[in-house]
C-alpha cells in the first residue's frame, strides 16, 4: 500500500483550499511509503526557499511516522531526540507542517507544507491529510 498520484492530488487540492482560505501561499508536497516525492505544488507567491522544506517535512513525517511538530517537541535540548535534525544529511525537519497519511492504521505516506508560520503550515497540512 502506498500513496497514489490520485491520492496526492486530492491531498494537495484540500491543502491548497485551506491555504487560500487563510491567505497564505504555500508549498505542498506529498510522499509515498518509501518517502519518495509523488507530487508537489508551489502556489503563486509561495517562497522558493520553502520548496525543499515542504518536501523534507513530508519525508521526515514518513521516515519517522510522526507529525514533524511532535518530533520537534522531542528534539529540543534535554529531550530524547535532541540532535536528530543533524542526521540523514540534515534532511530531518523538526518544526510544524509534516503530517503522516495513514490507511487502515498504517502510515503509507505524508504531506509536508511550508510557506507560513508553523501554525499556518500545520493547519494546511492537517487539511490535506483530512482529505486522504
Amino acid at each position: 500500500m502506498s500513496v497514489t498520484l490520485e491520492d496526492a492530488r486530492r491531498v494537495i487540492a484540500a491543502a491548497e483550499k485551506r491555504a487560500d482560505e487563510i491567505g497564505q501561499p504555500m508549498n505542498i508536497a506529498v510522499v509515498d511509503a518509501g518517502g519518495n516525492l509523488v507530487a508537489h505544488v508551489r502556489q503563486d507567491g509561495a517562497w522558493i526557499g520553502s520548496v525543499n522544506i515542504s518536501i523534507n517535512k513530508a519525508w521526515t513525517s514518513k521516515a519517522f511516522d510522526i507529525q514533524t511538530k511532535d518530533l520537534g517537541d522531542n528534539a529540543q535540548p534535554n529531550q530524547q531526540f535532541y540532535g536528530i535534525h543533524a542526521t540523514n544529511g540534515g534532511k530531518v525537519a523538526i518544526f510544524a507542517g509534516g503530517v503522516p497519511l495513514s490507511r487502515d492504521g498504517v502510515v503509507i505516506g505524508a504531506v509536508g507544507v511550508s510557506g507560513g508560520s508553523g501554525e499556518q503550515d500545520q493547519t494546511v497540512a492537517e487539511a490535506g491529510a483530512a482529505a486522504f
